[in-house]
């Protein structure tokens, strides 16, 4: 028997259903950029970002997106658990594909250091995070 009511069982399912399929449409959408062809490119990538909206949209409904400091607590735990026990359980089941998840384990090491800098900067001072350098804020 599930943990997850199943109206949250689902929306997780839908949820990532959505999100897999917006990954894939931006790595089809690269990969046709280094084919040469632009246009399907720009095809791919925009229904990569309305899959990205979907997904958003269930998030949102399982109440998932509750605000910068309980976002970054619950991001921090996933990022450690992905670290710490999913990675290194996926590396001893498949070592074919060890390399691979030893680079996701480092990128992400990257992502919980910034992550924690983040925690730290809204505890110090709950306004907003500081600006990210060379990218414009994407807030609507």
């Amino acid at each position: 028997m599930s943990r997850l009511p199943r109206v949250q069982e689902n929306l997780k399912a839908g949820f990532t259903a959505e999100a897999a399929s917006a990954a894939r449409y931006r790595a089809y959408s690269r990969r046709a950029e280094k084919d040469g062809l632009p246009n399907l490119a720009a095809h791919w990538s925009d229904l990569a970002r309305q899959k990205d909206e979907l997904a958003i949209l269930q998030l949102e409904a399982a109440g998932k997106v509750r605000g910068s400091a309980l976002d970054l607590e619950a991001e921090l735990a996933e990022e450690r658990y992905e670290n710490e026990v999913l990675y290194p359980k996926l590396i001893a089941l498949s070592p074919e594909a060890a390399e691979t998840f030893k680079k996701v384990i480092a990128e992400q090491a990257g992502h919980l250091a910034r992550m924690e800098s983040l925690r730290e900067s809204l505890t110090a001072s709950p306004s907003d995070a500081p600006a990210l350098a060379g990218v414009a804020s994407t807030a609507r």
